[in-house]
């Protein structure tokens, strides 16, 4: 597991290569990811948008940005935790992840950006 804390919010991230739904003969490589943040502020937070690089391979890099996580924007309380499973498909064997969340403080409505910690995306024929 990965963890960054930044702005008082942990993010966790796991993942797992998802064999069922790769083709490797089509370079088609699937993975999925379980991201779990934890509100350690003392104030509530909204998730209001995504902003992710993708580098499939150790060259190609995509940007990917959107409003909110799987379709909602979750309020998370003081102490608690929301956590959600998206996927990312890859033409290559490895290949990384990282961005940040921008979150708003419920309190005095500013907004403000935490990191998701960079994490490696790899097949686990490739690390025989």
């Amino acid at each position: 597991m990965h963890s960054k804390i930044s702005g008082g919010i942990e993010i966790q991230v796991e993942t797992a290569y998802q064999e069922t739904y790769s083709n490797p003969a089509e370079r088609q490589f699937t993975f999925a990811y379980r991201i779990t943040i934890v509100n350690g502020t003392i104030f509530p937070v909204q998730l209001l948008h995504r902003h992710w690089l993708i580098t499939d391979g150790s060259t190609e890099t995509r940007e990917v940005e959107g409003e909110g996580v799987v379709g909602v924007q979750p309020l998370i309380q003081p102490g608690d935790r929301y956590q959600y499973i998206s996927a990312c498909h890859l033409r290559h064997e490895i290949g990384k992840m990282q961005g940040t969340y921008t979150l708003k403080n419920l309190h005095n409505h500013k907004t403000f950006q935490v990191a998701i910690p960079e994490f490696k995306l790899i097949t686990p024929a490739t690390l025989n």
